[in-house]
């Protein structure tokens, strides 16, 4: 008897395809049917149809997709059972594998079969109930008697007061995104025109005021896998931002430098576009052939901007949809397809190239490039540096500071040479790092000079800085200003050898540059974070979530990133910690208390101070220590020092089936949202990071532990009484199978909830974010925000909790009246 998926393995090479495997044994726990209906746009754009059944999704292809229409009868091609890691599958099957093609997650929830599912689907005849995003009430699957290679059913909708006549409403033209990452399958064939369209939809999103470039990492050699190769330009990195007539370049840093290039702007006005962001790099072509950037320094210098090319490789957004979650394919696709008619020759389309990746190092390293940019190709845009974009240098190349200049000898002008040089890697403190002293002409020699004089200081700006012959009739200088340089080696005393001087920085800050090091290609590093202080991780570059090759690195600069929010949720209240010393491959450790952990001005709280032993971290240099020890959570009482026995909040943790569809969340949510309004209580709102919403309600330090408690156990209750067919109020698994539990079981002493700003120990590393109520509907999923994109969200949105400390409000009589508590 043949396997479950073994026909499903078959047809698949794993070693290509970003479909799941379908091998790996899932611990299965309560819950309801899952079914997911994927938007499939390969050989002909169809919808897969999935119902979970005995282990597997029982599967079907529907090429016209689903209709609300009883009359109308939609073909179902009978297919291969798919694994049920596959419901959450969106990418793209690469050219020459089966089913090749783009795949969104287009609708998703759980399904109420009437009767004995597997006799039914034995007999070819269901008839079930879907309770999802897009999809709700009763339809059937039957099985036919046609033709066909396959087996040929029909889904039609049964009347219920779901159905929609199909003259009126077309859910698969009205609803086209997906559900769980707003993705959208690029347009076969995109034109400017209708591009520009999108944007006049109703429904878009407005254009982001900033976005942050997703950066490259330095590694020694091609990664295995499927990957588009570009030039890498030795030029300054542009993002464009496009509204309209408001046209504005940025640096990768934010600076705006739209001013020091009016012709490039011109020239993107003239594409007509409504609203987009592009991404290049600003360049100024040799007579080589190749990239020059003192050449391009010159023309900034100089204002000649017309000597500058804009080399377009990427396009994060256009119109009113953000393209970051669409894989790098289709995104550059559609910017191609939109720089078809560009008549300009201030802008390019950077081209990636087909042949194999060590012969197109070599021709680039032979004709004196820089290198190659290597770019995953189902990939997404994240404003980060990532291990799925890389680069390949021909030669060891990067910025140092500058930190001093030698006069010059002979008959040379302006100075001799320039000191360099670089951030420790962990102490943060300068370091010398050698001299430049050619690649200069006399004109910069001249130019370079009038910039240094101004930074002069008596002293030199480092920790060790050289003596005798080496620093004899140096000028040193404040370091501000970077020296793009190229050498041959550097010695084991971090000193370079046989250095070129490029040009001079002007897009970058000189704080927290250090050496770049290429790394193995299968794990790849970051530059070292900044706002660390002197704080010394050990093993940065330990990877902490092999699904996104997120470091340790980059747990303690988010950390860093976020403290002036994190701070006040952590203030004053006893925390506990999740560790992660193998990552999130290994074992977790809940830690309540600091025990033998070397976190710096942790304030520890013995049983009879506080009940139990506890911690408290109130400082930055307390926060990044525990992130030293490894640790992803952090969680906290609803209680602070000042009294340990009475809380100044109550939480409750929405708590789903997870095969639940998010609709489900959010009408839950709104529901608790009603019945707390009700009672006057104000409300202030989180994701879970994980599958859930969090409503914190602050209270003042009146009542105690158990009186909070058996309030909020009295409103859950009152909830699950109210809607019992959607609310529990018992937890366990069996208790919640499609139904949400409300937890109230974390207000009682010593109970923690993650904290707002938390990162959460899951896959891609997402965050607990609070928001505005009105976000609510708005929201995608709990796990929303992760490491890499909350930044962007922080940079454009207030805080939705500044309120919550001058918050006063308590239980009163009347509530407790109103929910039936004597």
């Amino acid at each position: 008897m043949a396997k479950p998926l073994q026909e499903y393995q078959r047809k698949r090479d794993f070693n290509a395809t970003p479909e799941p495997a379908g091998k790996r044994a899932r611990p299965r726990s309560a819950h309801a049917l899952q079914y997911c209906i994927q938007k499939h746009d390969a050989s002909h754009l169809h919808y897969d149809f999935r119902l979970e059944l005995d282990g597997t999704l029982k599967s079907w292809a529907i090429p016209k997709g689903p209709s609300l229409d009883p009359k109308v009868r939609r073909l179902a091609v009978h297919v291969e059972d798919h694994p049920l890691d596959y419901a959450d599958f969106e990418g793209r099957i690469p050219e020459g594998h089966y089913g090749a093609g783009d795949v969104i997650v287009w609708d998703r929830g759980i399904w109420e079969p009437e009767g004995d599912p597997r006799e039914a689907y034995a007999k070819g005849k269901l008839r079930f109930r879907l309770q999802g995003e897009k999809l709700s009430g009763v339809w059937n699957l039957f099985r036919t008697h046609l033709a066909g290679k396959k087996e040929q059913w029909m889904l039609v909708k049964s009347h219920d007061g779901q159905a929609r006549s199909e003259t009126d409403y077309r859910i698969v033209e009205a609803l086209p995104d997906s559900v769980l990452s707003e993705r959208t399958l690029p347009p076969r064939h995109p034109t400017k025109t209708t591009a520009s369209k999108r944007k006049r939809k109703a429904g878009r999103k407005a254009l982001p005021a900033l976005l942050q470039p997703q950066l490259a990492t330095l590694v020694d050699s091609p990664p295995s896998g499927d990957w588009r190769y570009e030039v890498k330009f030795d030029g300054y990195r542009i993002l464009a931002r496009i509204d309209g007539d408001d046209i504005r370049l940025f640096t990768r840093n934010g600076h705006d430098w739209s001013a020091k290039m009016p012709r490039q702007v011109e020239a993107l006005k003239a594409l007509g576009l409504d609203a987009a962001w592009l991404d290049g790099e600003m360049v100024v072509v040799g007579d080589n052939g190749a990239a020059d950037f003192q050449a391009l320094q010159n023309a900034f210098d100089t204002k000649h901007d017309e000597r500058i090319t804009y080399y377009l490789f990427d396009l994060p957004w256009l119109g009113g949809e953000d393209l970051r979650e669409l894989p790098l394919k289709a995104r550059r696709d559609t910017l191609a397809k939109l720089l078809e008619d560009n008549a300009s020759p201030l802008l390019r389309y950077s081209a990636d190239f087909k042949e194999p990746v060590d012969s197109l190092l070599d021709s680039a390293c032979r004709l004196e490039l820089e290198g190659l940019i290597g770019k995953r190709a189902d990939s997404p845009y994240v404003g980060r540096r990532s291990s799925d974009w890389i680069k390949l240098k021909c030669k060891q190349r990067q910025e140092f500071v500058i930190v001093g200049y030698t006069d010059p000898k002979g008959s040379r002008n302006g100075f001799g040479a320039l000191l360099l040089a670089l951030h420790d890697h962990d102490s943060g403190q300068l370091r010398y790092a050698g001299k430049v002293g050619t690649g200069f002409s006399a004109a910069t020699l001249d130019s370079i000079l009038a910039r240094l004089k101004p930074l002069q200081t008596a002293k030199p700006p480092l920790a060790r800085p050289p003596s005798g012959a080496e620093a004899r009739g140096v000028h040193w200088l404040k370091p501000q200003l970077l020296a793009e340089v190229a050498y041959a080696q550097m010695t084991r005393e971090g000193i370079v050898r046989h250095s070129v001087f490029h040009g001079l920085r002007d897009d970058k800050p000189a704080t927290a540059i250090d050496l770049e090091r290429a790394m193995p290609a299968k794990r790849a590093a970051q530059t070292r974070p900044e706002g660390l202080g002197n704080l010394r991780l050990t093993h940065p570059e330990r990877v902490v979530d092999a699904t996104t090759g997120a470091t340790k690195r980059q747990v303690a600069q988010y950390y860093a990133q976020v403290a002036d929010r994190l701070l006040p949720q952590l203030k004053d209240r006893p925390v506990a910690l999740v560790r992660a010393p193998d990552g999130l491959g290994g074992e977790l450790f809940f830690q309540k208390n600091a025990g033998q952990l070397h976190i710096p001005h942790v304030l520890s709280y013995s049983k009879a101070q506080a009940g139990q032993a506890a911690m408290v971290l109130n400082r930055a240099d307390s926060l990044l220590g525990a992130v030293q020890m490894n640790t992803l959570e952090l969680h906290t009482w609803n209680a602070t020092t000042k009294d340990f026995d009475k809380p100044d909040r109550f939480v409750l943790d929405l708590d789903p089936d997870p095969a639940l569809p998010w609709k489900a969340m959010l009408e839950a949510t709104q529901l608790t949202l009603t019945l707390l309004d009700e009672l006057g209580l104000k409300v202030f709102l989180k994701t879970s990071g994980s599958k859930g919403m969090h409503l914190v309600v602050p209270l003042t330090r009146r009542a105690g532990w158990d009186e909070v408690k058996d309030f909020s156990h009295a409103l859950v209750q009152h909830m699950a009484g109210l809607f019992p067919d959607r609310l529990s109020a018992v937890s366990g698994p069996k208790n919640r199978v499609g139904r949400i539990f409300i937890d109230y079981l974390r207000n009682g002493k010593g109970a923690t909830t993650v904290a707002a700003y938390s990162l959460r120990a899951r896959e891609g590393l997402p965050v607990s974010v609070p928001i505005w109520r009105e976000e609510l509907t708005q929201l995608k999923g709990a796990n929303q925000w992760n490491i890499g994109n909350l930044q962007a969200r922080l940079a454009e949105v207030d805080d939705p909790w500044a309120e919550m400390a001058s918050t006063r409000q308590s239980i009163t009589v009347r509530m407790r009246k109103q929910l039936g508590i004597a």
